[in-house]
């Protein structure tokens, strides 16, 4: 899931320019992303460091912060669960617009979709923007390290401006509702094309 926000900001961009000998000409290169993770207290600390693991590989500017509580603000009572769009609301006011945020949960998070005013999803961006949280809650307990990480890089393509993808192998695939995360494999040519640009190491 993701939610369109658009940014206006002036920030030094975290990239140089390097000459190629063999070329003779100039070649941009964009660094990777700073990526803060935020573990909220309920979250297992293995599935976290298994995560960061993992994506320090393709963004190796991810940094760990002390967990904290949810939000109470951010609770939705009626259904036992917290409000993602509130989550990033929240999260998006601790780090600056060159920086991204994500927060991890184990705990049942929900957005307004369409017209469902409490979707239950199991991550939610802004795209683009600074800021995404995901939960570990509707993943399937034997492969939910693996899925955790896949929810993970979705909702962190989201932040770069990656939309949905058709492809259905695609980690930026729509679950519409479900959960198809075994059934990723890698991210489609496209959005893997994309997301090099923007620093990510991917083969």
């Amino acid at each position: 899931m993701f939610i369109k926000k658009n940014y206006f900001f002036c920030f030094v961009l975290f990239s140089s320019w390097i000459f190629s000998s063999c070329k003779n000409k100039v070649v941009h290169q964009t660094k990777s992303p700073v990526v803060i993770i935020l573990p909220y207290t309920d979250i297992d600390t293995s599935i976290v460091n298994q995560t960061i693991a993992s994506l320090k590989k393709v963004l190796p500017n991810t940094i760990l912060l002390k967990s904290i509580e949810l939000p109470s603000n951010t609770y939705y009572q009626p259904r036992n669960r917290y409000r993602a769009d509130s989550l990033l609301n929240f999260e998006s006011r601790l780090v600056g617009a060159d920086t991204v945020v994500i927060g991890m949960t184990s705990k049942d998070i929900s957005t307004t979709k369409n017209e469902v005013e409490d979707w239950g999803v199991m991550g939610l961006g802004y795209s683009p923007g600074n800021a995404c949280v995901i939960s570990s809650f509707r993943l399937t307990p034997k492969n939910k390290v693996a899925q955790f990480y896949k929810v993970a890089i979705h909702e962190l393509g989201h932040t770069q401006g990656l939309p949905h993808c058709s492809q259905k192998y695609c980690f930026m695939r729509d679950a519409n509702g479900g959960n198809p995360l075994d059934e990723e494999t890698s991210f489609c040519e496209s959005c893997k094309a994309y997301l090099i640009k923007k620093g990510w190491l991917l083969d």
